[in-house]
């Protein structure tokens, strides 16, 4: 990974995934978290203002050195600590059963095998525990389809994901079992990136 990649990519993540474009839906996925919280993708701790108090702790799974410095300021405000505890979700440094709660706000797009880290997410959820969240990805319409495969070479060197990411078919195929899962575009994003998937799945 480039000086880009390192340096350059955690900030424009930061910038485009800011609160007022995502705070709400953010509150929406982080309702309902309890006890320990494995949040896989923490980059600049964009969820930390938005989990309930019943949360005790969260821990953060993040390969970026750069967006962990940029969460620095949110995670001194917070009353929740947060543990940095990994860098890879497809290989969980944690014990089976040891979560009681899961989050992962778009994360999955640029995870290199994202079938893998969803069972690692399994693996790691106590029996009942629910994984939280939200991921934009492959759309309904052929069209957009098409547009969102020509740009995924593109959208891979500047944003470092997929715009096809089949979040429902990740899902359907995964040990979790979906509770909860709604899909709209967001108005405020090109169509190619913004078919969101959000909702609940538990282990």
């Amino acid at each position: 990974m480039g000086i880009y990649g390192r340096h350059v990519r955690p900030r424009l993540h930061k910038l485009v995934l800011n609160d007022r474009l995502t705070g709400e839906v953010r509150a929406r996925v982080c309702a309902g978290l309890t006890g320990d919280v494995l949040e896989i993708g923490y980059g600049a701790g964009l969820n930390q203002p938005y989990l309930p108090p019943e949360v005790t702790g969260v821990w953060a799974v993040e390969p970026s050195a750069t967006a962990l410095r940029l969460s620095q300021e949110r995670r001194d405000a917070s009353p929740i600590p947060v543990v940095v505890a990994g860098d890879d979700a497809q290989a969980l440094p944690f014990p089976d059963d040891r979560f009681d709660a899961a989050l992962c706000t778009w994360v999955l797009c640029g995870v290199p095998d994202a079938g893998t880290a969803l069972a690692e997410v399994a693996r790691v959820l106590r029996p009942g525990g629910s994984l939280h969240f939200v991921e934009h990805g492959l759309a309904p319409d052929a069209d957009v389809v098409r547009r969102q495969r020509r740009g995924n070479r593109i959208n891979r060197a500047v944003a470092g994901c997929v715009l096809d990411n089949d979040v429902a078919g990740f899902l359907a195929t995964s040990p979790l079992t979906v509770t909860r899962m709604k899909s709209w575009y967001e108005p405020r994003a090109p169509r190619v990136s913004g078919y969101m998937y959000e909702g609940r799945a538990t282990a």
